[in-house]
């Protein structure tokens, strides 16, 4: 057999339909899309449009609250991928592991707003992580295995505002 002879089973390769060829080709006039006017062009988006009434979106109220914009977006890191990456040396289990040190090993491609650290997977080298946050289980691990996760400190929100500030001086205004 030579590489000439080479090809596909039959009915493995099939050509792709030309629409809009003519009446005998079966797709021809509308296309395969069945109606004229605005659906029948390319590029229409009109999903939610309901002719002009007043959209159910908009005729039901908003309420709640959201808190997307101000979202953290994590790098998710399984424990079983970082023993893997030891493993092969990718990693080095003696140096403190932080977001760089991931991404030069290409277990995440962005840090984005940190790395989080999950249990997945099992840990059997003593490593010292520097992650944004990691989950109980994660930190039972590798805190079984010998090595640390140290996370950043979470600033406790300040007490005394400016509302709390204006009822102490007239509580002391009252008894003074």
């Amino acid at each position: 057999m030579k590489l000439n002879q080479l090809s596909d089973n039959a009915g493995a390769v099939k050509d792709r339909t030309r629409v809009g060829r003519g009446i005998g080709s079966g797709k021809g006039k509308t296309g395969g899309r069945g109606v004229k006017g605005q659906k029948s062009r390319s590029g229409v988006s009109i999903k939610g449009f309901e002719g002009g009434q007043m959209p159910l979106y908009r005729r039901l109220p908003k309420r709640g609250f959201t808190n997307a914009p101000f979202r953290k977006e994590h790098a998710e890191v399984n424990l079983g991928r970082v023993q893997k990456a030891i493993d092969a040396k990718k990693l080095d289990a003696s140096k403190p592991v932080d977001a760089a040190a991931l991404i030069a090993a290409g277990l995440v491609s962005k840090e984005l707003d940190g790395i989080s650290l999950l249990a997945k997977g099992e840990l059997t080298t003593k490593v010292d992580f520097q992650v944004a946050r990691a989950s109980k289980t994660a930190i039972a691990a590798v805190e079984k295995a010998g090595g640390s996760v140290s996370l950043p400190e979470v600033k406790a929100p300040a007490k005394e505002g400016k509302k709390a500030a204006r009822k102490a001086a007239a509580r002391a205004k009252r008894e003074g």
